[in-house]
């Protein structure tokens, strides 16, 4: 079975740090595009960062400057380093891979489970 899990998601104070990781496991052969998005009650998940498999990232412009995007192909990971939060980063943070060569054929659009962010003024 082929899954994300998001981790390092936590409570931190305005200004601080957390570092997120995902993790994609099952029989993967290929991972595409790795991104993080967020959601917070009542509106819509939105995007945060992604990195394709050349390594080109794009960020949304609240973060620039604050958060970086990383991944890993040899352990199919990826991270977000995040500094500086504000109480606006708070929010539930979600794992995607738009595409996945697995085992079983192609697996588009998968997501994680999600890790909540807490961040306090």
């Amino acid at each position: 079975q082929v899954q994300l899990v998001e981790s390092g998601g936590g409570l931190v104070r305005a200004g601080g740090s957390l570092r997120l990781s995902c993790v994609a496991s099952g029989r993967i052969y290929t991972i595409g595009t790795m991104g993080w998005y967020r959601q917070t009650p009542g509106r819509h998940r939105e995007f945060v960062e992604t990195i394709a498999i050349d390594g080109y990232t794009t960020y949304e412009d609240s973060v620039k400057g604050r958060f970086t995007i990383t991944r890993d192909d040899a352990k199919k990971m990826v991270y977000l380093q995040m500094n500086s939060l504000k109480p606006d980063d708070t929010a539930v943070y979600y794992c995607k891979v738009d595409r996945m060569g697995t085992q079983i054929g192609p697996l588009l659009d998968s997501w994680g489970q999600g890790t909540q962010v807490t961040v306090s003024s």
